[in-house]
């Protein structure tokens, strides 16, 4: 067991992150545990509502966001995550997969994880073909046909990206129309190379040792897109299996007051795993600030 530290932040997205330089700035004896740096933001592809940035892509974002970071002596344990948060009397215990830490406060910003479709072929061809990030991986299907699941902004803005690498893109939407924002759906629209299904839902995945196709149910036929690579792009789950004891809502997202206080004093919560509305990079960031001045207030006013 290590020292006790002021302040424990888990996670290093954009409100992590940002919580981290503002307990750096304020002089909290402060460390980070995180399985990567980013999260969310190093998988979008072209960002135009950062404020001071009139376009920036997502791993460049997180770059300047990680290099900001880096500026401060913040102790950082990387390819760690948080797999138990408990509170024993004034003191937060964070348990891991490599230790333990104590500190008066945490900050739990641990952000999303994409969901899953559960369908068959879905885990036999993760990482051959089927894939959850588009920044990631979408330059390994240059000039190929792929599919990207999901009608939303995350999902537009795979389709988008993959405009430029593949040689034709399928969204296959289950709802009536495209549902993200009315700049993005304009550009897929528009694009020669996109073709949008709607009303269609995914049944299984085909392939032999990677993806080869996937079947789609329409509205009147039932039918396999030859494809080589699958995007899914259907929503996004709260990473807060860990907090033990915080009241959550519905969706499993960690409920927060104005002060991102949560049910349990000395326990701080901010962006896209909270219950915060909207989950914008800016907003994670504002959050993540809102938070470490939280803390500082409250290690400012009680003895340990």
């Amino acid at each position: 067991m290590e020292d006790i530290y002021d302040l424990i932040i888990i996670g290093a997205g954009p409100a992590g992150i940002t919580a981290a330089v503002y307990a750096a700035r304020k002089k909290i004896n402060c460390m980070v545990i995180t399985k990567d740096i980013g999260g969310q933001a190093a998988w979008s592809g072209d960002i135009e509502n950062y404020t001071g940035y009139q376009f920036i892509a997502g791993p460049e974002l997180v770059a300047k966001f990680e290099e900001h970071l880096r500026k401060y002596s913040i102790v950082l344990k990387e390819n760690e995550g948080a797999s138990l948060v408990t509170k024993k009397e004034n003191i937060v215990f964070v348990r891991t997969s490599k230790g333990s830490y104590r500190a008066k406060a945490a900050i739990i910003a641990s952000g999303k994880k994409s969901r899953q479709l559960g369908i068959p072929g879905e885990q036999e061809f993760k990482n051959k073909g089927l894939t959850y990030c588009a920044t990631c991986d979408g330059p390994l299907f240059a000039k190929k046909d792929v599919a990207v699941i999901g009608g939303g902004n995350s999902a537009l803005d795979a389709a988008l990206q993959l405009m430029r690498i593949a040689k034709r893109v399928y969204v296959i939407n289950s709802t009536a129309g495209l549902s993200g924002d009315e700049v993005m759906r304009e550009k897929v629209l528009e694009s020669k190379i996109i073709s949008v299904l709607n009303n269609a839902q995914v049944s299984a995945i085909e392939g032999e040792k990677f993806v080869t196709g996937i079947k789609i149910k329409g509205e009147a036929k039932e039918e396999t897109l030859p494809v080589q690579g699958i995007f899914v792009e259907i929503g996004l789950m709260p990473n807060s299996d860990f907090a033990e004891g915080l009241a959550k809502n519905d969706f499993g997202e960690i409920k927060v007051d104005c002060h991102n206080r949560t049910n349990i004093e000395g326990i701080f919560a901010a962006g896209d795993v909270t219950d915060v509305p909207e989950k914008q990079i800016i907003i994670a960031a504002g959050e993540g600030a809102k938070a470490s001045l939280s803390a500082f207030r409250y290690l400012a006013q009680h003895r340990f």
